[in-house]
């Protein structure tokens, strides 16, 4: 009993880890382009297009910057919400982070 009980202590103790989830750019879209994340994830948005793009959050909290044929980058969500981003050289291109 007494073994089970600090079991659970440290299971309850342990820190949690940031998932990381992965965006694809291409076709002039974002697949998936509505993700769902904790707060404290990251996004790895990596760029299989033949032209740039970016991942710009419309509420300024995160922008992959240009992303060239090939290139990734990482951001991480630090707020909850629903967070819109879209590519600031194609604006068509559009998507959503949810974070909780």
């Amino acid at each position: 009993m007494r073994t089970m009980l600090v079991l659970a202590l440290l299971a309850l103790a342990m820190p949690a880890y940031a998932a990381n989830h992965a965006v694809q750019i291409k076709g002039m879209k974002f697949n998936p382009s509505k993700v769902s994340v904790a707060v404290g994830d990251t996004i790895t948005f990596t760029n299989a297009d033949p032209m740039t793009h970016t991942a710009t959050a419309l509420d300024g909290s995160f922008d992959t910057g240009q992303l060239a044929t090939g290139k990734s980058a990482k951001v991480k969500i630090t707020a909850a919400g629903a967070h819109p981003f879209h590519c600031a050289i194609h604006s068509s291109m559009k998507g959503t982070v949810t974070a909780k």
